[in-house]
This record gives C-alpha cells, structure tokens and sequence, in this order.
C-alpha cells in the first residue's frame, strides 16, 4: 500500500517541474544504488535484458515511476543514462494523459537504443511515446516478444499498485548530461 501512495505523489509532480538530476551528492548516489539494484531485477526476470545492455548504443533506467489517475493523470519519474555501460546523464519522464482512469501504481522502466539516431532523438526532447506505444512487461519470455520499434525497445516492471485504464496519452523525456 505505501507505494502505491508514493507512486500516487509522484505522479502529482508531474506538473511541479522537478529538475531532471538529483540535486545533491548523497541523491545522485542513492539513485545510482537504485539504479544498480533496478537493473539486477530486471536480468533476474528476464536475463536477456543483459543481450539488449551489450548490444544497445545506450539505454536509460528508470527506478521508480509513480502514475496515477482519476479522470485525468500523470506520471513522473527520474532514472539515468548509459552509453558502453558508462553513465553519462540524468533523465527525467514526465507523463499526461485523459481518459478513463483511477488508481495509481508505481513501475520500473528501461529503454534500450538501438542507434546513436534514436539516443540523440531523445537527449534533443525529440523522443516520446505516443498512445499507439508498447512496452513488454519484464516477465520470463517476455524478450521473446520485445523487439525495436524505430530504434527503441522498453521493457517495464511492475512495481506495485492498480490501476484500471483506458486512456491516451505519452510519455515525454527530459535530458540532462553529467557535468
């Protein structure tokens, strides 16, 4: 129950415009534990999300997304970027949408990029996901299913919550470089 509360509140800031890296040294290092520890969930489910990390050009890893929704909704999370396995910024998702909603849930995300084409879209705030978007769902044989869509794969994991939904909206992304 309590993350759905959290994933709840953090969908409320979706509109407050949070900053995109955390802003001090002990928040950018706790992201970065959960960052590490987000990553080992997901190859514990999925082990060839290990093939998609190697393979990608790069990829961002969102920890935690808190959505939730009563008619009208949000989303909000913040996760960081890697190219060759090296970090090399901050990455903030924000998310609206409209529609038959209620409830809330908090999830983990991870996005692989297949060419340098796709990872500049998105560090340019040229990336999104429109309502016609698809993620897998982190479950064994799931990555059987998974494969790019303009350079792009997404594999989501549930974290806790419920939601019912029927709704369009998108995902947008904010870009930050490490300084």
């Amino acid at each position: 129950m309590n993350k759905i509360m959290i994933g709840m509140a953090l969908a409320m800031f979706v509109a407050a415009g949070c900053n995109t890296a955390p802003s001090t040294q002990a928040d950018k290092e706790a992201q970065g534990k959960e960052v590490e520890g987000t990553i080992a969930r997901f190859k514990e489910k999925q082990p060839s999300v290990g093939v998609y990390m190697k393979d990608a050009h790069a990829y961002a890893v969102f920890p935690t997304v808190g959505k939730g929704g009563m008619g009208i909704g949000g989303a909000f999370g913040r996760g960081q970027v890697f190219v060759g396995g090296e970090m090399v910024g901050y990455s903030k998702l924000t998310s609206a949408s409209i529609g038959f909603q209620l409830g809330g849930q908090s999830f983990s995300e991870l996005i692989f990029f297949q060419s340098e084409g796709a990872f500049e879209k998105f560090k340019g705030g040229e990336f999104g996901f429109d309502a016609n978007a698809s993620a897998v769902a982190a479950t064994a044989g799931a990555a059987a299913k998974a494969d790019y869509k303009n350079g792009v794969a997404v594999f989501v994991m549930a974290d806790a919550g419920l939601m019912y939904e029927a709704s369009i909206g998108g995902q947008k992304f904010d870009f930050e470089p490490v300084k």
